[in-house]
């Protein structure tokens, strides 16, 4: 089975395995250690496990051994494959240099917006401005706690960083131009615009 295109999950799990083999709940606790968990959804152990027997499927990583313990369940160990590693350089510099279309939900939200009441919409951006500003702290203290490290382990936490302060000032725009009338729309207006685009 090929796997042309990886995921992030795919890519992080190959990542960890290029250091040494483990075993899945080792991935998942060594990814919230390193706060890696903010870029790569390990919330739920069964996507791992689906992605690494599609890397296994792909020949790009390999079970080293099962072990027994009487504290633990079974423990699978997995290794990086020569194959794994040749594809894991590939996906690192295609995901580097690559920018990809991405469809998150809150665009698409955005792009519906207009059947809220101004108000109502302008709360709903309020709510996510200070989820936002609470996460864009988060990211400024973890930056901070961690000033002794190489910057190379940090350079996602600074890309988050940076996206998050962009996004906090850019509803806090919104929200102040919703609130003082400068973004108004009616029904008929849109249904307007809608027939002059047909």
């Amino acid at each position: 089975m090929a796997l042309d295109r990886g995921s992030p999950l795919a890519l992080t799990v190959l990542a960890l395995l290029r250091s040494r083999p483990l075993h899945a709940y080792g991935m998942q606790r060594l990814l919230k250690q390193w706060g890696k968990d903010q870029v790569v959804n390990v919330g739920q152990r069964a996507g791992l496990y689906r992605t690494i027997e599609r890397l296994g499927e792909a020949g790009l990583l390999r079970v080293r051994e099962t072990g027994r313990d009487q504290q633990y369940p079974e423990r699978t160990v997995y290794e990086l494959t020569d194959a794994g590693r040749e594809r894991l350089d590939v996906w690192l510099d295609d995901m580097l240099s690559r920018p990809r279309q991405e469809f998150p939900q809150f665009p698409a939200a955005l792009s519906n917006a207009m059947l809220l009441p101004p108000g109502v919409l302008a709360d709903a951006l309020e709510r996510r401005a200070a989820a936002v500003e609470q996460t864009l702290a988060e990211l400024e203290s973890s930056l901070s706690a961690e000033q002794d490290l190489p910057r190379i382990t940090m350079l996602e936490s600074e890309y988050l960083r940076e996206v998050t302060a962009a996004e906090a000032r850019w509803l806090r725009a919104v929200i102040a131009d919703l609130r003082e009338g400068r973004i108004q729309w009616s029904r008929e207006e849109l249904e307007a615009v809608s027939s002059a685009r047909e």
